[in-house]
Order: structure tokens, then sequence, then C-alpha cells
């Protein structure tokens, strides 16, 4: 087994944990300020941790609508083509969960489509924050919905100049 790295990067709108291998990032998701458990230096950190900080900056800055830092994540099969649907969700556009379950051939499988979608663990990168409600309404989110009202928020802002989509 690969030896893994966790680091932590304080974002805009919270601490994130980042664990990656030599090659590829695996997690990135928020953390509550008393999580301290991830290795804050980084002069252990592997390049590939480097370039998603980098990519993070530049999406927060809003010069970046396209990650190209390797990701992985272990899953089924039906979560791993859940989470290639999501990381093909344009930047500032949304889809229902109804159109997601669509997009993957078979809208009876809606249910099952949220639920790999709300354990998917790669978070802004994967950007399962993108799948709303079929009404347009926010629906869950693993990190809390504020995060991904900030989140569509600053896309809507830098891709569309919406200014509050969502009250």
């Amino acid at each position: 087994m690969q030896q893994q790295f966790e680091h932590i990067y304080t974002s805009p709108i919270g601490r994130i944990k980042i664990v990656a291998t030599a090659d590829c990032i695996h997690a990135l998701t928020f953390i509550e300020a008393t999580d301290l458990s991830a290795n804050t230096q980084e002069m252990d950190s592997p390049a590939v941790v480097h370039q998603c900080i980098d990519e993070l900056i530049e999406y927060f800055n809003g010069s970046r609508t396209q990650f190209t830092v390797p990701i992985h994540q272990a899953g089924t099969d039906f979560q791993q083509k859940v989470w290639k649907e999501l990381y093909e969700v344009p930047y500032a556009k949304t889809l229902s969960y109804a159109e997601l379950a669509k997009k993957l051939g078979d809208p009876k499988v809606i249910r099952a489509a949220a639920s790999a979608n709300g354990k998917n663990k790669i978070a802004i990168i994967v950007p399962c924050h993108r799948i709303i409600g079929s009404d347009k309404n926010l629906t869950g989110y693993a990190w809390g919905l504020p995060r991904k009202k900030w989140l569509l928020q600053h896309e809507f802002r830098i891709g569309l100049g919406v200014q509050t989509l969502f009250a």
C-alpha cells in the first residue's frame, strides 16, 4: 500500500483535509476546527498536494473552473459511474437528482444516484454541490447546506455574473 499524506488547507469556507498518495488525491473533505489530526507540514506533502492547493486557491480566486489534479476514490462500479457524471457537470451549472439519474441511463436510479452523490469524498473537484432538487431548491450536502450555497453562488457570480441565486 502506498504511503498516504494528509494536509489541511484553510479555504474561505472552512478547513479542508486533503488525503493523497504520491500520485493522486483520494479525499478532499471539510473538517471542523477541532479535527486537527492532519499533517500541516507542507514540506512533507508530495507535489500532487501542492498542485491541489494551487488549484483550490485559483478556484476560490475565481480563475479556475476545471481541475486537472489527478484524483481517485474507491467505490463500487455504480458509484464510479455517478462520480464520473458529477465530474462532467460544468462550472456554474446545476443538475437535479432526476436529471443525474437520466444521464446514468435509468430514471429509476434516482435514490441510488443521490446516495452515491452523498458518498463522494472529493469535495469541490468532484462537484457534488452542483446537484440540486428537481424544484431547484438546495438539498443535502455532506458538508452542510451553507457551504453548498456558498460554492454555487461563488460559481454563479464568477461564471454567470449572478449575484444571488438562492435565498
